[in-house]
């Protein structure tokens, strides 16, 4: 009998050190959100924006990443983790920790809804209108595989963080036509983005802003400016529509896409402009063409 009671006591004595000590967040918060996990990701980056100490969010990968938030004299870690269930709708969880206060936490929580528990899931149900606000201002069509174009081109090189993007393509778009233009340069179909580095780590993008040009003599001799030639090759292909700031929620879903059906990609997209932003109209209507393209077999 004695040992029954002591092994009980170690269990109950190990339960309550692990709950204590261990156990790896204070409060855990389950929703189901209509969204894919890359959109998830990226509209946690934008809302963090909205608080005002800001610490970036600690990416490990689109589907799990940390997030620090300071409320009143505290400092919340949130965890997220999440999970696809179909190609619009993700179950998430998010596990949270109070740095400075988390051994009150643990005490409290059993026994009542505390301010902790109370002012956690207002912030995640902020953060839900947040994404379904978000989610209606653009939609995502993945259209299979198809070669992408080829073209000869004048390019600007440039390294902005992902959500910067296109305002770097705008501050650009007027100098790179402007000289064009002024040789008299013809161009040859709609504007264009190359990625060449995507580092989601540390959240910085290194990509060429280009124009499709009819080759010339004539062409202009600037430090700035790169002419290359685009080649064809085979791609998955992707349709969006939304404001080119987020045009990379297409990236994500065709890495999803790719995933699930097992075809390995360069996460180098390419991205085709059809409207230009500054005249404005409904962003809904704006096209963008989007390609990842596959990576060859001897590769």
């Amino acid at each position: 009998m004695r040992k029954i009671i002591s092994i009980i006591l170690a269990i109950v004595v190990g339960v309550i050190l692990w709950y204590l000590f261990l156990k790896p967040q204070d409060y855990q918060v389950n929703f189901k959100a209509k969204a894919i996990p890359g959109t998830i990701f990226e509209s946690v980056k934008a809302w963090n924006k909205g608080f005002d100490s800001i610490v970036p969010v600690d990416y490990i990968s689109p589907s799990h990443f940390k997030q620090t938030i300071f409320v009143n004299d505290s400092v919340h870690e949130y965890e997220w983790e999440i999970k696809p269930v179909h190609d619009s709708l993700s179950e998430v969880q998010v596990n949270i920790k109070d740095l400075d206060h988390s051994i009150n936490n643990r005490l409290a929580v059993p026994f009542s809804d505390t301010d902790f528990e109370i002012g956690s899931r207002k912030l995640l149900l902020d953060f839900n209108d947040f994404l379904n606000e978000h989610i209606k201002g653009f939609n995502v069509t993945i259209e299979g595989e198809e070669e992408t174009f080829s073209s000869f081109c004048a390019c600007v090189q440039l390294t902005t963080s992902p959500e910067d993007k296109a305002k770097g393509m705008m501050a650009n778009y007027n100098f790179l036509n402007a000289i064009l233009l002024e040789k008299q340069i013809k161009l040859n179909g709609p504007p264009f983005v190359e990625v060449l580095d995507w580092d989601l780590e540390n959240n910085s993008l290194t990509y060429n802003f280009c124009n499709p040009i009819i080759r010339s003599e004539r062409l202009p001799d600037h430090p700035d400016i790169e002419y290359k030639r685009i080649f064809g090759k085979n791609a998955i292909k992707a349709i969006y529509h939304g404001n080119y700031i987020t045009s990379d929620r297409a990236w994500y879903a065709i890495m999803d896409y790719a995933k699930e059906n097992n075809i390995a990609i360069e996460k180098k997209p390419i991205e085709v402009f059809y409207n230009n932003p500054n005249m404005g109209g409904n962003e809904l209507e704006w096209t963008t063409e989007v390609f990842m393209p596959i990576k060859e077999s001897d590769e």
